[in-house]
């Protein structure tokens, strides 16, 4: 099973609900987390805004290791992988769901119509996921 985490209240939901079902299962769990470089878009070209991506990773890492520390002590029978990756998380998700028997993910609607809409993650995945996949809604 793999759950897709960016740290939100949203991501929270679809956390709990991959543990639960990987519980459930008696399956392990990859924790995905992911960022993608910024580009910044000038008149003549676009442009990498500079920074320390291995700053960055870090700090995903530890982000990660933050949002999962009470669900593995809830649920000390599923077995987790932490997974960090600079890319687009539909990207690694879709890569990464080609072996899972469930893709967890939340539901941002970011847009005027936050928590109506599927966000951009959901959207492509409902249409491109390579198995089984639940878009979790904060209640």
């Amino acid at each position: 099973m793999i759950v897709g985490v960016d740290g939100s209240p949203v991501s929270e939901a679809a956390v709990a609900f991959a543990f639960e079902a990987a519980s459930i299962r008696g399956a392990s769990l990859t924790a995905v987390m992911s960022w993608q470089d910024f580009l910044l878009d000038s008149g003549y070209h676009d442009t990498k805004i500079a920074t320390d991506w291995t700053q960055v990773e870090d700090d995903e890492r530890r982000l990660l290791a933050q949002r999962l520390a009470g669900w593995q002590e809830k649920y000390p029978d599923v077995y987790v992988d932490r997974v960090v990756e600079r890319d687009r998380a539909a990207r690694v998700l879709m890569r990464l769901g080609e072996r899972a028997r469930l893709l967890v993910v939340g539901s941002h609607g970011r847009g005027g119509f936050t928590g109506m809409l599927l966000g951009s993650t959901a959207r492509t995945l409902v249409h491109h996921a390579p198995c089984p996949l639940a878009v979790v809604r904060r209640s």
